[in-house]
């Protein structure tokens, strides 16, 4: 039997306090999933945003950010978590936004219960399995698995180990977010990183179904990126047949971050067009 996890989120509200009173709890859900070794806060800008038109909840999954650290790392098990939470809070179907492996837990939840979600959104990745580790991948998780807690005092010294393994400075310092301190002095990571590292074969694997999901999905490509090709096209069709493709230019995998504004214009046009 699964371990079913309680995940950690966070409520986002309008920056208009009048705005984030009025209808607030008839506003239409929203969550936001993030990426492999990311968490909530890595989607604060958007979420905000987000947030003056929907009641965004951004959430991080088992193993990253607060959220419980259990063995399992699989798509079905992280649907399963997201699940618990729409159950317990009475959120009806949600629009659910992922990037990434988020973007793999939202479709396995909609593949798995569609009645739970109203329309995806899924950002730089394809319902496929990938025959190798992502980019860098590797190099990050040796380094977090050499990083020696005991004795790294401070975050300088942990991120001059990492910087060892991490050559590119962005993901470095998105890394370290993930390194905080310990209840009883010194470092602790967020992230479950034995875990993530006995798991990852399972993060390439594709969501699967029983039947296609027939509702609205946008699937929102970096150019620069090549999670998402035309080859993909057979695969994604169908498993979600009403899904569109946007390619934002000059954007690589973390596309939202690489152009916000772009990215945010077309998620908005995506959820006007299929508000209903």
């Amino acid at each position: 039997m699964r371990q079913v996890v309680e995940l950690n989120v966070r409520d986002y509200v309008a920056a208009d306090e009048a705005v984030a009173k009025a209808n607030a709890a008839e506003r239409e859900p929203l969550l936001v999933l993030h990426g492999l070794f990311g968490h909530q806060g890595n989607w604060g800008l958007h979420s905000k945003a987000l947030a003056e038109r929907y009641r965004v909840i951004g959430i991080d999954l088992r193993n990253h950010g607060e959220s419980p650290h259990a063995p399992e790392l699989d798509y079905q098990a992280m649907a399963e978590d997201v699940r618990l939470l729409i159950e317990t809070h009475a959120l009806g179907a949600c629009t659910v936004l992922g990037h990434s492996m988020g973007g793999k837990v939202a479709m396995q939840l909609a593949l798995s219960y569609p009645a739970l979600v109203k329309r995806l959104i899924i950002v730089d990745i394809a319902p496929v399995a990938y025959q190798s580790m992502g980019p860098g991948h590797h190099r990050v998780i040796e380094g977090m698995m050499t990083l020696d807690l005991t004795t790294a005092v401070n975050r300088a010294d942990a991120e001059a180990h990492l910087a060892q393994h991490i050559e590119d400075e962005a993901t470095l310092k998105f890394i370290m977010t993930n390194l905080t301190r310990a209840e009883g002095g010194g470092l602790r990571w967020k992230l479950n990183v034995a875990a993530i590292k006995d798991q990852y074969d399972r993060l390439r694997e594709k969501p699967e179904g029983d039947a296609p999901f027939d509702k609205p999905v946008l699937f929102v490509k970096g150019s620069e990126s090549g999670y998402i090709g035309a080859e993909h096209e057979p695969e994604i069709l169908a498993l979600f047949p009403q899904a569109s493709v946007k390619i934002v230019m000059e954007a690589g995998h973390w596309v939202h971050a690489d152009k916000p504004q772009a990215f945010q214009k077309i998620v908005f046009d995506f959820l006007e067009a299929t508000d209903a």
